[in-house]
C-alpha cells in the first residue's frame, strides 16, 4: 500500500505542480531556487490564453482531426475486427498476424515515407494527412475488438446465416451492439492519444500556423518569446489541453479498466 501511495504522488506530482506554475509569474518559473508555490496567484493567465484566437484555432483543428478519424476510424476497425474473428477465409490467421507486426514499427521510422507519399499527391498543409490513417483502420484496435468478439459463439454467424442475412447486416445487427462497450472504450483511449499527438502534426501541417493543432498551439508559445519562454503561459494552456482527455478518463475509468480485464480473459 506505501508503494502504491508513493508511485500515486510521484505521478500525480508533474499534473499538480503544472497547474501550480500556471499561476505564477515568469521570474518565478526560471528562479535559482525551486519555488514551489506562488507568491500571488495570477488567474489571468487563463484570461489571457482564453481570448487567444490562435488558441481556440488549435482546439477547432484538433478537433476537426478528432472527430473523422474516430468516427470512420472505429468503423472500419471493428469491420475489421468482426472479420477476423467470426469469418472464414484464407489466410486470415498469417495476415492478421502481420497487421500485429506492424504495431512494433514506431512511427518515427516510417514518417518520411509518409512525408514523401503525401507530399506526392499533394495533401501536405492539410489536416489530411493527420485523418486520412486512422480512418483506415487502428492496429490496436482491431486486436482489442477481436479479443473482445472471441467469446461470443461463432453460432450466432451461422444462425443469421441460415435465417438469411448477409455478413454486413450480421455485422451491424448483431454484432456491433455486442461490441460497443469495447468499442467506446477504445475511442476514449484513442481520442487521447490524437489530442495529445504532437510529432505527426508538426511534420505533415508545417509552417502553416492556421493549421495548428492544440499541441502545435502549445509549441507556439514558447517561440513567441525570444529570450525567456513564457512558461506560465505555456503551463496554463497545457492545463486547457488536458482537461478534455482527464474528463473523459475520470467519466469513463470503470468502463475502460472492466473493458480491457474482460477482453483479457476471453479467446
Amino acid at each position: 500500500m506505501v508503494f502504491l501511495f508513493a508511485g500515486a504522488i510521484i505521478m500525480i506530482f508533474p499534473l499538480i505542480y503544472m497547474v501550480l506554475m500556471s499561476c505564477m509569474t515568469i521570474n518565478e518559473t526560471i528562479a535559482v531556487n525551486f519555488v514551489w508555490f506562488p507568491s500571488v496567484w495570477h488567474w489571468e493567465n487563463y484570461a489571457e490564453v482564453a481570448q487567444d484566437p490562435q488558441f481556440y484555432s488549435g482546439v477547432l483543428n484538433s478537433i476537426i482531426v478528432a472527430v473523422p478519424t474516430l468516427v470512420i476510424g472505429c468503423f472500419t476497425s471493428s469491420l475489421a475486427a468482426f472479420s477476423f474473428a467470426k469469418l472464414r477465409f484464407r489466410g486470415k490467421n498469417v495476415f492478421f498476424l502481420c497487421l500485429l507486426a506492424t504495431m512494433m514499427i514506431p512511427f518515427a521510422s516510417i514518417m518520411i515515407p509518409q512525408y514523401v507519399m503525401f507530399s506526392k499527391v499533394g495533401l501536405l498543409s492539410t489536416l489530411l494527412p493527420l485523418i486520412l490513417p486512422g480512418a483506415l483502420g487502428n492496429i490496436s484496435v482491431i486486436f482489442f475488438l477481436r479479443q473482445n468478439l472471441a467469446g461470443i459463439p461463432s453460432t450466432l454467424v451461422e444462425a443469421a446465416l441460415i435465417d438469411g442475412c448477409g455478413y454486413f447486416r450480421i455485422y451491424y445487427a448483431i454484432f456491433l451492439p455486442l461490441m460497443k462497450g469495447a468499442l467506446a472504450t477504445q475511442a476514449i483511449l484513442w481520442f487521447m492519444g490524437i489530442w495529445n499527438d504532437f510529432l505527426a502534426p508538426q511534420v505533415f501541417v508545417g509552417r502553416t500556423q492556421r493549421l495548428y493543432t492544440l499541441q502545435l498551439v502549445i509549441m507556439q508559445y514558447f517561440e513567441n518569446n525570444k529570450t525567456v519562454a513564457d512558461y506560465p503561459i505555456i503551463m496554463t494552456a497545457s492545463v486547457f489541453s488536458m482537461l478534455p482527455t482527464l474528463i473523459l478518463f475520470f467519466i469513463f475509468q470503470r468502463f475502460i479498466i472492466e473493458s480491457v480485464a474482460l477482453s483479457g480473459i476471453k479467446g
